[in-house]
């Protein structure tokens, strides 16, 4: 029995918590208030009671945190008032296919989309609430009434300062002066029965000496009820709030609601009808009256509601009254838009049973009285001229022109500034379409058009294009080439009396290489084919003065022409190797001579350095063609791994240095040629290994040791070692491999600087194992045969 007592005070308790922030947002401890947990109406509450205090959620934060709300839950609070804000904006009535008019839902043949209520804006922009400026000064004909606070003072000889409400009987207490009612009169009128008061009691009052100030310190909240609101209930207001202000802290008309019949009611009798449209469509504030106590604004539903679509500069749906006509809804909606058809309009109306189609001419729209439901459509004009004409070509101004009734061509083309010079006479065109929309092509004699003959000048037809044409149109366009020695080599456009000192102007110049052998190739033209004439073309050999681009021969050119401008004979551009490593003075050498040697490149290098190897000199050339070369540099004193794929990029070339400088008149001392690479290695007193080994390092080198040896010294190969395939590469690019025979193996000497590598096991093929494997049990199957044949003989 005590669990379930304890359950339900739990219970009650969560349940007052989550009340008191609907009591009061206000009031109460806010501690444990869990916003998450707030629900619809609770919100709305809320929001309500921000309104009625005049105050918005963020100036209000310093009283919520003071009653205990978290940072958190005032956070979320902020995001749920937002939110709430703009799910009861009626900004759009039915849904995406469905529309509420005349109480009736209204699918896709009325409208696909969901138009706006006008008015509908007002209500949920937060730019527009309406709510009254409590910061300037009271209106001398305020009503005052209980709640109101009023300051009073006395000031000059006497002094004197209270602050005093309105009390419940509308009474404001003064000391030394006692109660004057005030309640139900202007503020100028409070001011004027309170100061006789006071003079009754302040002599100095009477005799001017000292005055009396009445002022409004705190306004008075006022109770009034809205019904047919998008949010209908009790509100409370200041005194100050307005009609306007009231609607829309109920989020305006529901929706149903209607914007230009709305009732303020009081002491039970209809005060005033309040017309929106007033408002937004001249500014009109005059039903924007101020709110009594007990006040009731009544929205009534909808009597008459219509869209209006299309070309119009603010669509939506709209509301009218009786006997308002097209042309009053055409001014609420802004009027037409600029492509706007304006002759006619198409309108939709639901009739008892089905839909029906009506058409109504401009000359209607001030008659027409649009009715509940009607859907109407301002279409746009068409994209089509009623008196467009077209003029291009050889005239001054081609270009669009109106046409005329009457219209020929001579006057077209004195419309369009007359004809340019290059005018081709003898014939023009007409495109012109035809009734049936199809085109067709009429030429004219342009010479007799202008000499206005009425037979050549042909009447024109709207929409016709008129074409004249230029003899430049029936000129080819001819070219011709030049090549060889000059700064700008390629084609250029031929023109009448072209000479070759014009060309070579046009590309530029000669360059410095060109000889004073000019080639000129010409096409040869013939309306009869002679198969005795062996020449396919025709050619001219010229001698210019290579300095000089103005030739004293100044030959003119034809159409096609190909010129070419050759080099001179003898062309020696320096070439240059380059020497890299223990030499004296290393660097880039140009080559002086045909038979440049290497002997020669080492003493003008100054010599080798006294750590020089000698031993350990090479070329490295570089390859030309790469995709017919299979070569590859290996650089001795790189720490890639050998696995990778090396670059083709130049030939190594062995060199035996010692034999070289010793007989330099021999083979082995050979010509070097541009870009090579000459190489000569430093002493190094260790032996690179390298590879599938298990550690790829140095071991200081051991005269007499073999190959074995130092693999041994860096632990052998690994798993995928071919120690059988090692070879030794020495510092001047030479390579050396185990050899082999029957038994015996003979390995290569290990030099100082060289570099052992231990390849990668070829992968092996199982299938051909198997076939190997196969292959030998044959074999032995057949020999084993033959034994046995033998021992029985």
């Amino acid at each position: 029995m005590r669990k379930k007592i304890s359950i339900l005070i739990i219970f009650i308790s969560i349940t007052l918590l989550s009340n008191i922030f609907a009591q009061d947002i206000l009031k109460g401890d806010l501690k444990t208030l869990n916003v998450d947990k707030l629900t619809t109406s609770e919100i709305a509450q809320a929001k309500a009671q921000l309104k009625s205090q005049n105050l918005t959620i963020e100036q209000a934060k310093p009283l919520l945190q003071s009653k205990g709300l978290s940072e958190v839950e005032y956070n979320k609070l902020v995001i749920i008032l937002k939110e709430e804000n703009n799910t009861n904006s009626l900004s759009e009535i039915g849904t995406k296919e469905e529309l509420i008019v005349d109480n009736k839902t209204i699918k896709a043949p009325i409208s696909s989309t969901s138009p706006k209520i006008f008015g509908s804006d007002l209500f949920n922009n937060p730019n527009l609430n309406f709510e009254p400026n409590l910061n300037i000064s009271t209106p001398l004909n305020y009503i005052l009434g209980p709640g109101d606070e009023l300051q009073i003072s006395v000031y000059g000889i006497q002094e004197f300062n209270s602050a005093s409400k309105v009390s419940s009987e509308g009474k404001v207490s003064i000391q030394f002066v006692g109660q004057i009612p005030v309640s139900g009169i202007t503020i100028e009128a409070a001011t004027q029965k309170i100061k006789n008061a006071i003079s009754k009691v302040y002599s100095t009052v009477n005799s001017g000496q000292s005055q009396v100030s009445v002022s409004l310190t705190r306004i008075r909240t006022i109770k009034i009820t809205i019904i047919g609101g998008t949010q209908p209930g009790n509100y409370s207001i200041s005194s100050l709030a307005t009609v306007f202000n009231a609607l829309h802290a109920a989020g305006g008309p529901g929706e149903n609601g209607s914007y230009r019949n709305i009732q303020l009611v009081r002491n039970n009798k209809i005060f005033k009808i309040i017309d929106i449209y007033n408002f937004l469509t001249n500014g009109d504030q005059t039903d924007n009256i101020g709110l009594k106590e007990n006040d009731v604004i009544r929205i009534p539903s909808y009597t008459n509601r219509v869209i209006i679509e299309g070309q119009v500069k603010n669509p939506g749906v709209f509301e009218l009254k009786e006997g308002e006509t097209f042309l009053d809804l055409l001014n609420y909606a802004s009027g037409f838009n600029s492509k706007a058809y304006t002759a006619s309009i198409n309108i939709t109306q639901i009739t008892n049973k089905e839909y029906k189609i009506i058409d109504v001419l401009d000359s209607q729209f001030s008659s027409y009285l649009p009715k509940s439901g009607d859907l109407i459509k301002v279409s746009e004009i068409l994209n089509r001229f009623e008196n467009r004409i077209q003029i291009n070509g050889a005239v001054l101004r081609p270009n669009t022109y109106a046409f005329h009734e009457g219209m020929r061509v001579s006057q077209l083309i004195k419309t369009a500034d007359g004809l340019r010079e290059d005018v081709y006479l003898d014939r023009a065109r007409i495109i012109r379409i035809k009734k049936d929309m199809t085109t067709e092509i009429i030429n004219v004699n342009l010479k007799g058009a202008i000499s206005e003959d009425t037979v050549s000048d042909i009447k024109l037809n709207k929409e016709d294009v008129v074409t004249i044409y230029s003899i430049l149109e029936f000129k080819e366009t001819y070219k011709i080439n030049i090549s060889g020695e000059v700064q700008k080599p390629g084609e250029y456009d031929y023109y009448e009396n072209l000479t070759l000192n014009d060309v070579l102007i046009q590309a530029g110049g000669l360059t410095g290489l060109a000889s004073k052998n000019v080639e000129i190739a010409r096409m040869i033209k013939s309306d009869q084919i002679d198969d005795t004439k062996i020449n396919k073309i025709e050619l001219f050999k010229l001698s210019i003065t290579p300095e000089n681009n103005e030739q004293t021969e100044n030959f003119r050119l034809q159409p096609f022409d190909i010129i070419n401008i050759h080099q001179m004979a003898v062309v020696e551009k320096p070439e240059y190797i380059t020497v890299k490593g223990a030499v004296v003075y290393p660097g880039i050498y140009i080559i002086a001579t045909k038979n440049e040697k290497i002997s020669d490149i080492i003493e003008r290098t100054g010599g080798l350095k006294y750590d020089a190897n000698i031993e350990g000199v090479k070329i490295n050339r570089p390859v030309k063609n790469q995709d017919n070369e299979d070569v590859s540099k290996t650089d001795l004193n790189d720490d890639l791994n050998l696995n990778k794929t090396l670059s083709k990029t130049y030939l190594i070339i062995p060199l035996d240095l010692k034999e070289i400088l010793k007989h330099p008149n021999r083979s082995s001392n050979i010509k070097l040629l541009p870009g090579d690479e000459l190489e000569i290695t430093y002493n190094n007193e260790c032996v690179k290994v390298r590879g599938n080994v298990l550690l790829n390092s140095e071991i200081p080198f051991n005269k007499g040791k073999s190959i074995k040896y130092y693999i041994n010294a860096v632990g052998g190969g690994d798993s995928k070692a071919s120690l059988k395939k090692a070879y030794i590469v020495y510092p001047n690019g030479k390579a050396n491999t185990i050899k082999r025979f029957l038994f015996f193996k003979k390995y290569p000497k290990v030099k100082q600087g060289c570099q052992i590598i231990v390849p990668e096991k070829p992968e092996k093929d199982k299938k051909n194992n198997a076939g190997e494997i196969i292959g030998y049990s044959s074999m032995l199957t057949s020999l084993a045969g033959v034994v046995i044949a033998i021992l029985k003989l």
